[in-house]
Order: C-alpha cells, then structure tokens, then sequence
C-alpha cells in the first residue's frame, strides 16, 4: 500500500456523497459564472458539503473547491470539481462526474471520479494502480492515430474565448484529419477516466484548472497513460494544458499541437504564451 493508498477509503466516501446528491436532487437555480459558463445551486451544495466532510475527517489536509476557492494547508490539498459537466447535468445529459483529487506539492497523487449516471467509479493512489468499481484497469496501447479515438476538451467561453479557441479548432482539424475520430464530452474528469480505462486513446485539455485535472490526471498515469505538458514535461498543477494519452501516441500529438500552434502565431491571431 501508497502513502497515500490510506486516505481512498475517505475519498471514495466523500465522492459517493456527491454522487448521491446529483442523483437524487435537482439542480437548483442557475446563475452565471462569466458569458455562458453557468453554475448550479447544486454545485455549491456538494462543495460546501463535502468541505465539511473532509474538514472533519482528514483536518490535516486543506481543500480547494471549484466554486469556493481554498482552505487550510496548499502544501498538501483535496481539490474538488462538485459537479464536472455542469452543462450537460442540467440538462440531464449523463456524461457528468464527481471529481476529487489529492495534490501533494502540485502533483496529483490520488483520485478518485464517479459518473453517476453510469455506474462507474474510477479511483487510483500512487503506486496502487486504478480501478473502476473496485477492478483493475489499464490505458490503452494503440500506437498509430488512425486508430486512435481523442477526446478534446470543450472551447472556450467568456470574453476571451475567441483567440483562446483558434488554437482549439486548429488543433481539431488536425485531428479530424488523422485520428479515427474526434469527441468532446463536456467533462475533463469523464475523458481522463475513460483514458484509464482504454475507452478512448487521448484526452486534449488546452488549460489546466486544477479541480478539473487533479483526480483524473492521478487516475491516468496509475492506469498506465501518459500526461505532460505541452512542451513534453511531467504534468502537474502548474503546467498550463494537458496533453494525455496512449504513450506511444504522446509525441504524435505535441507534434500536432505546435504545428497548430505554428500556423496560429504565423497568422498574427494568437499571440505566443497567450493562452
């Protein structure tokens, strides 16, 4: 057993918490979070909930929440999306999860996602491997991104969104010209678990929000996945996108995000570091 294998058992019964509240209670009012990034009563609810949980049963540790920001030590932290895909939960689409973390030092070292409406729950700590419902699972080992499913992450929102976003759809006419096919779910949490299992052989997320990452990241790389950096580096809370995957595709496809890049900055439409 991890150092940190010992603190799943509280994890996975925080998660089960949330999971059960998406399941059995309604979203609430919606509110605004910027143009069209919305948030849910629902979202703050488990958030505030599962704080509490925590707090009470690992008090040690801090905690940072998606919609409530941080507490207590940063050093050695829960991180939380309460709802990942709030988007797609309002509207009773399930591709949906609870998503808890643990980053030690910036890097994820357990996880721990459960998409409620699936079934499904994926954990991993450090050294123990990943599982889904308690079996063992491992990432996929395609080599070639012809034969390769590559989930990318949602485009952008917000003010900002447009020059954000030209690098997202230059990325993704590369890849619908070279995967066998090309998702977007709505949840970064449901695409790194999905890699663990070998569902789908990469998962592209050009940001890094660390309530998004932290669980799934943990749960990939102990399943087997490759996660860097886009400039190859080990991933972690600090690095600025995430690029996982099937390791035999993970040069393949830094390869396809510079030349996106390339043909972005070569036009004048995004300047360089301005993700």
């Amino acid at each position: 057993m991890s150092d940190y294998a010992g603190l799943l058992p509280v994890a996975i019964e925080a998660v089960r918490r949330g999971a059960e509240a998406m399941r059995g209670r309604s979203p609430g009012s919606l509110s605004a979070k910027s143009d069209r990034d919305l948030v849910s009563e629902l979202d703050f609810t488990i958030e505030r909930e599962l704080r509490a949980f925590l707090r009470h049963a690992t008090p040690a540790i801090g905690f940072l929440g998606e919609e409530e920001g941080s507490t207590g030590s940063a050093e050695l932290q829960w991180v939380l999306d309460p709802i990942d895909g709030t988007a797609n939960f309002v509207r009773g689409i399930p591709l949906c999860a609870v998503s808890l973390g643990l980053v030690h030092h910036n890097d994820a070292v357990l996880g721990v996602i459960e998409l409620p409406f699936l079934d499904s729950r994926y954990a991993a700590a450090r050294g123990d491997g990943a599982s889904l419902n308690g079996q063992p699972i491992k990432a996929s080992t395609v080599d070639d991104l012809s034969e390769a499913i590559v989930a990318i992450g949602d485009y952008a929102v917000g003010p900002d969104a447009a020059p954000k976003n030209q690098l997202r759809l230059a990325l993704t006419a590369q890849l619908a010209e070279r995967a066998q096919r090309v998702r977007m779910t709505g949840s970064a949490a449901l695409d790194l678990a999905w890699l663990a299992k070998g569902r789908i052989d990469a998962a592209l997320t050009l940001s890094n929000h660390a309530w998004d990452m932290a669980a799934g990241v943990a749960i990939a790389r102990e399943a087997g996945a490759s996660v860097v950096d886009r400039d190859g580096t080990s991933h972690d809370a600090l690095s600025e996108m995430t690029i996982a995957a099937a390791p035999a595709l993970s040069d393949t496809l830094l390869t396809l995000l510079a030349k996106a890049d390339s043909q972005q900055t070569s036009t004048g439409e995004i300047p360089s570091g301005s993700y």
